[in-house]
């Protein structure tokens, strides 16, 4: 098996699991907003909402350099070496701050990470539509239009992703909440209303990620 068709494998893996693992996200989330059980079971509702969530958070900072790396060698892309490893050590950086948010229990550590994370997915963004958007305009780059266009459905991928981050913020205050004093139907009502502000998102993210398997089956 060859450089390119290994990368190959670990990209559509990465896609599997982003995408399963959301899917079960998505699930679990309907249980930890359930006014019909205890809030202890509510939280090991969102223990598995967590777990679940572990699998697109950890597969977002590869599946991009995945892609590029398959394009260096297709000579869909000719970027120079210094700019590879960039792009390695940025995917490398972003997946510890995944696996440090999750397991650490120093909050005011994490809330620092939390602060840098964030910042670092927008330079992403920035720098991705830059590069793609600049490759279509330019006609330069980029060999292939569709590459371009999965780049910028990726970036915008991340994008939502900051988004959900915001629009949790009332349901991590009301869950907090609810495990000190217990369930009242003020906290409740915050919590759903929260998630349901986040589904949207969840959606275009499932929506994005079908329309870059499409790109990657059909055009390649």
């Amino acid at each position: 098996m060859n450089d390119y068709l290994i990368l190959k494998f670990l990209h559509l893996l990465a896609f599997v699991y982003w995408l399963g693992g959301d899917l079960g996200t998505f699930l679990a989330s309907r249980h930890v907003v359930r006014e019909d059980i205890e809030p202890e079971s509510r939280a090991t509702a969102l223990k598995i909402m967590l777990a679940c969530d572990q699998g697109p958070k950890s597969c977002m900072p590869l599946i991009f350099p995945l892609g590029l790396q398959m394009g260096q060698i297709s000579g869909l892309t000719s970027l120079p070496a210094w700019a590879m490893i960039l792009v390695w050590l940025l995917a490398l950086v972003w997946s510890i701050n995944v696996q440090y948010l999750y397991f650490t229990d120093n909050q005011a550590a994490k809330a620092r990470v939390t602060q840098f994370d964030f910042g670092l997915r927008v330079a992403v963004i920035l720098g991705v539509v830059l590069y793609a958007g600049g490759a279509l305009l330019s006609g330069n780059w980029i060999g292939a239009d569709w590459m371009a266009w999965k780049m910028l459905i990726f970036a915008g991928l991340v994008a939502c992703g900051l988004l959900i981050r915001v629009k949790l913020k009332p349901f991590v205050v009301a869950f907090g909440q609810m495990m000190a004093t217990g369930a009242s139907p003020e906290v409740n009502s915050a919590m759903t209303r929260s998630l349901g502000q986040v589904r949207p998102w969840v959606w275009l993210i499932w929506l994005g990620l079908f329309a870059n398997a499409a790109i990657g089956l059909h055009l390649v």
